[in-house]
């Protein structure tokens, strides 16, 4: 599974291997209007003549079916075929809509990611995950399908404003939480100051890639890696729905605090280990702000969680600090309870 991936200084110039390979028809770059004006220029370079660029709006109010409409009359109207290859140059909404697409133009267009954001690199690249939203629901619809490769070139970082490196960072220290307590204890040292992206990208892609390779379509062990997320998504989800959108990480840095709250609840946790993950999280990340009498109303989307089974809602939540437990079951109150925790602090 680990063939796919391709990091570092080698990552682009294994990208151009794969798209001259023979038998390749044509080459598609889909990009947003931010990767299309920062990233792109950098790419190029790497990619055969004749390609084509596919421009989307930037944006997770744009991760739709009328999105991926856009790119499938593209792709049909310059008669791409199954050979050839979309390349998706973004951060983690054109990479999973771009999967999305690919893996449904012609049952399987060849696909390759380029992922220009924090977060892209370390998660949403990572582990075959494809989908839009749907209804305000996020990746409602989707469908698990590996990429052919994934290129991590870190040079692309430098094209992110803090706020987005940030919202990356967030799920580095998920990866940190469920499975590597030392590196939380390393992380919490150097926080956001960090010199080479490399390696911290290196130490996150190989937890995120030793979990996925024992459950690649989240039957089981994969469920760890939506710490945070049963709340953090519903709490996106909400204020996504209200015009008052929020970054994808900084719902996860929040949905964190809430289910480490409700470890302590469950008796999972101890209140020592909550005290240092909400410090440093709060040390990185602002205060996401609700009013209190929202939290039912946020908690309800927790409905559409994808982990969820029948009428049990399914949480991940830590046995410890670097040990997260999944299929924990929370009720509504519980996590209407978890987000009125958060407000208060």
């Amino acid at each position: 599974m680990t063939d796919y991936l391709h990091l570092g200084s080698a990552a682009l110039p294994a990208l151009t291997a794969l798209l001259t390979r023979p038998g390749t028809t044509q080459v598609a770059v889909l990009a947003d209007g931010n990767t299309a004006r920062l990233c792109y220029p950098a790419l190029q370079p790497h990619l055969p003549a004749g390609h084509r660029l596919i421009e989307i709006p930037a944006g997770e109010d744009y991760k739709t079916l009328e999105t991926c409409q856009r790119v499938w009359d593209e792709l049909t109207e310059h008669g791409f075929d199954r050979h050839s290859v979309l390349v998706c140059l973004g951060g983690g909404v054109v990479t999973d809509l771009g999967g999305f697409c690919a893996a449904l133009y012609k049952r399987g267009l060849r696909c390759v990611l380029v992922p220009t954001t924090l977060l892209a690199q370390v998660d949403a690249a990572i582990g075959g995950k494809t989908g839009v939203d749907y209804h305000g629901y996020k990746n409602h619809l989707g469908v698990f399908q590996l990429p052919e490769a994934v290129c991590i070139d870190t040079q692309f970082l430098a094209t992110l404003d803090p706020r987005e490196l940030r919202a990356g960072y967030a799920e580095i220290v998920k990866h940190w939480l469920i499975a590597d307590a030392d590196a939380f204890a390393q992380g919490r040292q150097q926080g956001l100051f960090v010199d080479d992206w490399l390696p911290v990208v290196e130490q996150s892609v190989a937890v995120k890639q030793g979990i996925v390779r024992q459950d690649p379509t989240e039957r089981g062990p994969r469920k760890l890696l939506n710490f945070g997320h049963t709340v953090g998504h519903a709490l996106e989800s909400y204020l996504l729905l209200q015009g008052r959108a929020i970054l994808h990480g900084e719902a996860v840095a929040a949905g964190m605090i809430c289910e480490a709250w409700l470890s302590v609840q469950k008796g999972l946790l101890d209140a020592e280990a909550l005290d240092k993950i909400e410090t440093f999280l709060f040390t990185v990340f602002e205060k996401v702000q609700f009013v209190l009498l929202e939290t039912e109303a946020i908690a309800e989307l927790a409905r559409q969680d994808k982990k969820n089974q029948g009428e049990i809602i399914n949480c991940t939540l830590l046995r410890g600090i670097g040990e997260g437990v999944y299929d924990q079951p929370v009720t509504l109150a519980e996590l209407a309870a978890s987000l009125r925790y958060y407000h208060r602090l």
